[in-house]
């Protein structure tokens, strides 16, 4: 299950979504058929993708 905040400049997280991530952090990641582990190139693109998404929606 995912599950996002949208967390605004300046705001801070509440105790609750804290203790939520935390929960998060002792599971593992499971990959499966229909979400396959990138390789390492497919994770180059991804981050040089999302640092231009960052870039466009910053201006």
């Amino acid at each position: 299950m995912i599950k996002t905040f949208t967390i605004e400049s300046g705001q801070r997280p509440t105790e609750e979504q804290l203790e939520e991530i935390e929960e998060a952090k002792k599971h593992p990641i499971v990959f499966d058929e229909d979400c396959a582990e990138l390789s390492p190139a497919m994770m180059k693109a991804f981050k040089s993708a999302v640092i231009q998404r960052n870039r466009k929606k910053k201006a």
